[in-house]
């Protein structure tokens, strides 16, 4: 009897050693699912709350907290998982004796009766391998862990780690994904769909065997009826209902070209931003984003339409025909004047075609679209709107690579005027008026000047007044807040708040920049208004919308431009090729982006019939009557004296 006794002790003794060897290689591994921080989706929302992208590393996991997790869920996961979840240590012996039994029976593992808490530790911590020695952890290391976390822990654990098919990592995750509903609007049959899924989730997943799903939904729902958790009027209405089930993409990018620009804001400073699981509300407007990327095609559209048109009636040989649009594309930017809010960004008009956002990595020419900041130049100097400027050619020589060179430019319409006023000059885009003016006040000033508002790289010569720098879209919508926004200019910013998976909020404030008082920026808005009604800007006219805007096309028809603002918004639109090929000489910044313009903000008041739809005259705005012609003028931009007809004071109304 000794000799058995203390036969019986060492083996005892050997499996306790054993075990303790076991639990000795594993027991800080424990501490992944004690200290729970997985990698969570980011998702993006707009202006309104509506879901814009979901964007994550490698696991699609949208976190929900225990107390926001309906009894239901829990019990109807318990009732086909582990009925007996809140009784047991986190082995369930009974089960593990019938399971033993089993695989004695077949001469190997075939059952595994694992606990919810067992099968926690094993998608967290173990291998999947059926092995005595993988048992033993998983037992070990479910006694341990039940001593240091509650049962609700576990279970908000198990809830938001396990897979759930299609992509769907977390309950609420696939909740969202397959149903489109929280888990709070869940019926009865779609939980135990859920709940369903991680015992086999590729097979099981109602996206690609909804039969089966169903099928493994009716045994959940059974369950609970056998076990009286639900009573007959719920099983029969479970048991025959068939919800509807969305197979969509997992990111539901609904503006790639946003996304992509606010992940690189934001990547700097926060850099798990794509697996940090915060809450980022844009500035965008996804409604005003869709008609932004459809009036883009529009103006695309039509562009190759005329093309075609050109193709057929030049009726070249094909070796001799040159397309003039064989990389064309296009970039639009709207955004609030008075907060520089980005409402709508396209760097492009196809992004699965091209990711290359043109309205932020693109720099072009902003030809005429220059004009509008070296007239307000010229107003803050003493100049009015109905100052006389030369509209004559004249001939200029310079040296380049010591070779002496000359330029003589010319006006689009290749006549001169002579004498036109500032105002007729700016809104019909007289190129001669423009460097005459320029010569007048100086390029020193002039340059200094476009510093002063926001340009860089300003070249030091006359070409500057047919915009020869080079400037992004959304660089020069900046630029133009100056007159859309009074004389402030903002900064276009596209995250308005970031709420990170703790409920701590950042929010974001508008950057201002005073550059000059509002009644003289309002000049250059009465011109440019002007310029909407009846000069290069006609076809961005929207009735019962004023509009200031300003057309730019480059040597060439390089690039076409359109600049313009309501009394809300502004629009900055631009098409070209980007190889810098030239388009056709029909090709304009009124045709091909003044159009869009007009297009987008037609089907805009649509859906925001409430904007405002006129300008306000600030104080310090006199209007009088010169020439027979009404003419706005500041106590800085006076008018000719000699010419006044008639004081009309000032006044409020446009």
């Amino acid at each position: 009897m000794k000799y058995i006794i203390g036969f019986f002790t060492v083996i005892g003794l050997a499996l306790l050693a054993f075990l303790l060897y076991l639990y000795s290689e594993i027991r800080f591994e424990i501490n992944q699912i004690v200290d729970y921080n997985p990698k969570l989706t980011t998702q993006f929302f707009d202006k309104d709350g509506q879901l814009v992208a979901n964007i994550f590393q490698k696991e699609h996991r949208i976190y929900v907290k225990y107390e926001d997790i309906p009894p239901k869920v829990i019990e109807a996961l318990i009732a086909i998982e582990d009925t007996q979840f809140f009784e047991h240590n986190g082995v369930n012996t009974d089960a593990i004796l019938r399971a033993i039994i089993k695989d004695i029976k077949a001469r190997k593992l075939v059952e595994g009766a694992s606990t919810l808490t067992q099968q926690l530790i094993k998608n967290m911590l173990l291998t999947r391998e059926k092995k005595f020695t993988r048992k033993l952890k998983e037992v070990l290391l479910a006694l341990r862990l039940e001593t240091i976390l509650s049962k609700e822990e576990i279970l908000e654990r198990y809830l938001n780690q396990v897979y759930f098919g299609h992509g769907y990592y977390g309950i609420r995750t696939a909740s969202l994904g397959y149903f489109k509903k929280e888990l709070f609007e869940l019926n009865l049959k779609e939980i135990a769909i859920l709940v369903g899924l991680p015992r086999a989730p590729s097979f099981y997943s109602p996206t690609k065997n909804l039969k089966f799903a169903l099928v493994r939904a009716n045994q959940v729902v059974n369950r609970l009826k056998t076990l009286g958790w639900i009573n007959d009027r719920e099983h029969m209405e479970a048991i025959s209902y068939v919800p509807a089930v969305y197979d969509e993409t997992l990111t539901l990018n609904k503006a790639p070209y946003v996304i992509d620009y606010a992940l690189n804001v934001l990547s700097n400073d926060i850099p798990d931003v794509k697996y940090g699981g915060y809450k980022i509300n844009l500035t965008i407007d996804l409604k005003a984003q869709e008609i932004a990327r459809k009036s883009l095609q529009y103006g695309y559209d039509n562009i190759k339409k005329r093309e075609e048109y050109f193709k057929k009636t030049e009726a070249l040989p094909e070796e001799e025909y040159v397309d003039h649009t064989a990389t064309l594309n296009g970039g639009l930017i709207t955004i609030e004047n008075k907060t520089g809010k980005i409402l709508t960004l396209l760097g492009g008009v196809n992004y699965k075609e091209s990711n290359f956002n043109r309205v932020i990595q693109s720099k072009r020419q902003p030809g005429s679209a220059i004009k509008p900041f070296l007239y307000q130049t010229a107003l803050n100097l003493g100049y009015s709107p109905a100052t006389n400027l030369i509209d004559i050619s004249r001939t200029y020589s310079y040296t380049k690579d010591d070779e002496e060179k000359k330029w003589q430019p010319k006006n689009y319409e290749e006549n001169y005027k002579g004498l036109i006023t500032l105002r007729e000059a700016l809104l019909h885009s007289r190129n001669l008026a423009t460097i005459n003016l320029v010569n007048d006040i100086g390029i020193d000033i002039a340059h200094k000047n476009l510093r002063a508002f926001g340009f860089e790289d300003v070249p030091m010569d006359l070409s500057i007044t047919l915009g020869s720098l080079s400037i992004s879209p959304f660089e020069l919508s900046r630029a133009y807040t100056m007159f859309s926004n009074n004389g402030i200019q903002v900064q276009p910013y596209i995250v308005s708040s970031i709420v990170n998976k703790n409920n701590q909020t950042i929010v974001f404030q508008p950057q201002e920049n005073y550059i000059q008082p509002p009644e003289q920026a309002y000049l250059i808005t009465s011109i440019l208004h002007d310029t909407v009604q009846r000069g290069t800007g006609k076809l961005a006219k929207v009735k019962g919308l004023d509009i200031a805007g300003k057309t730019g096309t480059t040597n060439s028809n390089v690039d076409a431009w359109f600049c313009g603002y309501t009394p809300t918004l502004q629009t900055v639109i631009w098409y070209g090729n980007d190889d810098n090929k030239p388009m056709r000489k029909s090709e304009t910044g009124g045709r091909s982006a003044g159009t869009v313009f007009g297009h987008f903000y037609r089907q805009y008041l649509q859906i925001h019939p409430e904007i405002k739809r006129n300008f306000e005259i600030p104080e310090g705005v006199h209007k009088s009557v010169i020439n027979g012609k009404t003419e706005y003028f500041t106590d800085t931009s006076k008018l000719p004296e000699l010419k006044i007809e008639k004081d009309l004071g000032s006044t409020r109304e446009f």
